[in-house]
């Protein structure tokens, strides 16, 4: 698989660790078909490259073109238009692949046609307009050039092609918690901020499974509204909320801005907040101290995110006594 001269948009790709944290994102920004341009995350981009020869894999998912190897790494290729409902890109010579990393693994998105990137603020990406209703593929909005760029929610394109977060889910939880942990759970409140509904399903099947009472909130906005309400109410909620779960890419405020405001806000700021995200492989103790988040969870690692909630509960019950709760 040789690369594409639209490789050339990613030369400085290295630079984007530079954003985390700053409310910032780059978009590398494409077309599939007619004149509506998407938007993907460069931070999930490794890079981008022709479209050469696949393995076919027949009886798999139609929008599955194959598998692609790269320097030793095989992964899927997946045809985006029709993976999003539009008619299959035929123009295989000319088109590239999106090689991006979610969530540990790597898959190849094929795209008619790349343009460039582009530098946002998160509070210029927007939440997708109530009139398009829950059969859409955006996570988010934004313009540029007075034009409407649609960032896509790759993470349920992906689950409704593999199944993966449903299915891992299922097999990895088929038990109940000990009558000692459901008492205490059953004492807390989490909130869970995020823009994926895939993302938000599995937090809640954890959750439910836990014996966990939740409050889900769509973006970081509205989730730092959510907390200072029951802040200025001095609610039950927030006296039990154990554990603020929230994405990282979110429209109308991102998690990092959201950790900040919670820091800052003198009723919130011992709140423990987990960063919930399919950003692979960049964190670590550094970076959870300049973004002033308690940890970071990779999604749709159900293992993990059950051992870490449960710690964190655990870990919550001397302020219930303090309490009195």
């Amino acid at each position: 698989m040789s690369e594409n001269p639209s490789r050339n948009v990613l030369n400085e790709v290295d630079a984007r660790t530079g954003l985390v944290g700053q409310s910032r994102l780059e978009l590398l920004l494409f077309r599939l078909h007619g004149s509506q341009r998407y938007g993907i995350n460069v931070f999930k981009v490794r890079e981008v490259v022709s479209c050469q020869e696949l393995t076919r894999m027949p009886g798999g998912h139609p929008a599955v073109l194959g598998l692609a190897n790269m320097r030793g790494i095989t992964f899927m290729v997946v045809d985006l238009k029709l993976a999003l409902g539009m008619p299959e890109n035929t123009e295989l010579s000319t088109s590239s692949i999106i090689v991006s990393e979610y969530n540990r693994k790597i898959q190849g998105f094929l795209v008619p046609k790349i343009e460039h990137i582009i530098n946002m603020h998160w509070e210029d990406i927007l939440p997708p307009p109530k009139m398009v209703g829950n059969d859409h593929y955006l996570t988010a909005i934004t313009r540029v050039d007075d034009e409407l760029v649609e960032i896509l929610d790759v993470e349920k394109v992906l689950y409704e092609i593999t199944g993966a977060a449903g299915d891992e889910l299922a097999a990895s939880n088929p038990g109940t918690e000990d009558e000692e942990f459901q008492a205490i759970a059953s004492r807390c409140h989490v909130l869970v901020a995020d823009d994926s509904s895939v993302a938000r399903n599995q937090v809640t099947r954890t959750l439910n499974q836990l014996g966990l009472s939740y409050t889900v909130c769509n973006d970081g906005r509205l989730a730092l509204d959510q907390l200072e309400l029951w802040a200025k109410e001095d609610s039950e909620e927030l006296k039990r909320l154990a554990i603020v779960i929230s994405d990282v890419e979110m429209p109308a405020m991102d998690g990092y801005t959201l950790t900040g405001e919670i820091r800052k806000n003198q009723a919130l700021s011992g709140l423990i907040v987990l960063l919930h995200t399919s950003l692979s492989g960049v964190f670590d103790s550094s970076l959870l101290e300049k973004v002033n988040a308690d940890g970071f969870l990779s999604k749709f690692d159900s293992d993990d995110l059950i051992i870490e909630i449960k710690q964190r509960i655990l870990d919550f019950v001397p302020k219930l006594e303090e309490r009195g709760l």
